[in-house]
């Protein structure tokens, strides 16, 4: 057992003494370790203890670039949108396709609905009629016990909508759900969705002791967890871009308006047909969608899972986008749930989010989850596209070329003559670490001979 790499109470340490005891116990040379971690620590000591606080057991802040995507369209306004994001070529992407639809008429976007949800999973072991039957006023004896945590709520528009019980006894002996939508407003409302889900967890326990009809039968029901879900199959957003397939043309391209239009409507057609594909399909899309998440402080993994899960809704996992053509129109529609907010949590705590969101105009929830899948759906454009055309490597390599020269230890120079060379030739790591031997070995000739 090695001890060394074991440790006692270590979120009790400060954030020296973990760094301290990381890098001695994990590196070959913990004072350099120490000190690179070190080097991003922000300056401004008050902001850095509000990125500590984000998580547990914080040593440093880990960077990813900040970029935007200009001349994005949406219902006929121009936003500059930001993106993190670290892997090459999606924003310039995004900003590819933003550009492209910008003088098609841009993307139109609407939000479909905006209603979230929750559960309250519990074992009740009485009589199954009994529990239904009596419903109606176990739903008015919830709704009274939450009154005091959703009345800021309510005055803003949202609140509890609804409530109905589900049995699931014929998958699970004694299992049921209190199922919940709720309307949060501009908030994502994790917090206060899963408040009141425990409070209806506790509402529910003391209303089956206290009333008559199920005295002395109070053990019969055991409560075993209250919680948001992330699928909100009911906060649903669309984005579609359409035009004449005569205004698809592209000098650049080897393909006429209508080849290139039915290429399209075929490879989406794939997405929707083989999940192979379609898993791929879609990740191209959160490419676009995660960035714009992650810049404005919103959980990327909860929009990520409610995706996926509503693109596997009939039971099998298809492409979130659909193609179409009809009348000489083609068309891309997005259609997809987003739950997000625009107010709490990091949105507000975050520097970055906040200056995100003062970009995009401050914009509230149902703003950005226009912008948002607009995004995700000018990604996809892009890189079906590049996969029906000239492949998909051609423009993602030329992105990725200086992150493969940083990685060979390229110096300017060499970045500069790489750069001019690799114009009209094909990207790729073999290709690049090759031209760079050629460009070192020349100069070492160059140098014996002088």
């Amino acid at each position: 057992m090695d001890n060394k790499r074991q440790i006692s109470g270590f979120s009790k340490l400060s954030k020296t003494a973990k760094l301290k005891w990381l890098a001695e116990n994990f590196f070959n040379n913990p004072e350099e370790v120490v000190k690179e971690l070190k080097n991003y620590w922000f300056q401004d000591q008050e902001q850095q203890k509000v990125f500590d606080n984000f998580s547990e057991n914080t040593l440093t802040n880990y960077i990813l670039p900040y970029g935007v995507v200009p001349n994005v369209l949406i219902n006929g306004k121009t936003y500059c949108v930001p993106m993190v994001t670290e892997e090459s070529s999606v924003v310039a992407a995004a900003a590819a396709a933003a550009k492209y639809w910008m003088t098609r008429g841009g993307v139109k976007a609407e939000v479909v609905e905006t209603l979230k949800t929750g559960q309250v999973h519990f074992k009740w072991f009485g009589d199954n009629e009994k529990i239904k039957q009596f419903f109606p006023k176990i739903r008015i004896a919830l709704i009274e016990g939450t009154r005091e945590l959703t009345a800021n709520m309510e005055a803003r528009g949202g609140g509890i909508k609804s409530i109905e019980l589900r049995d699931f006894t014929d998958q699970e002996p004694n299992y049921y759900q209190i199922f919940a939508k709720f309307e949060t407003c501009n908030s994502m409302g994790a917090n206060f969705i899963n408040s009141i889900l425990e409070q209806f967890g506790i509402s529910l326990q003391e209303y089956i002791k206290q009333a008559e009809q199920f005295c002395g039968i109070e053990k019969e029901l055991d409560v075993i967890m209250c919680i948001l879900s992330n699928y909100t199959p009911e906060c649903l957003v669309k984005a579609t871009v359409q035009c004449n397939i005569d205004a698809l043309l592209d000098s650049a391209l080897d393909y006429d308006a209508g080849q290139l239009a039915e290429r399209f409507y075929l490879a989406v057609k794939m997405a929707e047909i083989d999940s192979y594909r379609a898993t791929t399909h879609n990740k191209g899309i959160f490419n676009g969608i995660d960035a714009v998440v992650i810049a404005t402080g919103n959980d990327f993994r909860a929009v990520e899972a409610d995706g996926h899960t509503y693109a596997a809704r009939n039971g099998h996992y298809s492409s979130l986008t659909k193609a179409n053509i009809e009348n000489d129109v083609f068309s891309l529609t997005l259609e997809i749930p987003i739950s997000i907010g625009t107010v709490g949590g990091l949105t507000n705590l975050h520097p970055m989010a906040r200056k995100s969101l003062e970009l995009l105009g401050n914009p509230n929830a149902h703003e950005l989850m226009q912008i948002i899948a607009a995004t995700g759906l000018l990604q996809n454009f892009s890189a079906v596209r590049s996969l029906v055309t000239t492949g998909i490597q051609q423009g993602h390599m030329k992105m990725h070329l200086m992150n493969i020269l940083n990685h060979l230890g390229a110096t300017q120079k060499e970045i500069t003559l790489a750069m001019n060379h690799f114009i009209n030739n094909k990207v790729s790591f073999t290709s690049v670490r090759s031209f760079l031997s050629l460009l070192r070995d020349e100069g070492a000739k160059i140098t014996a001979n002088s």
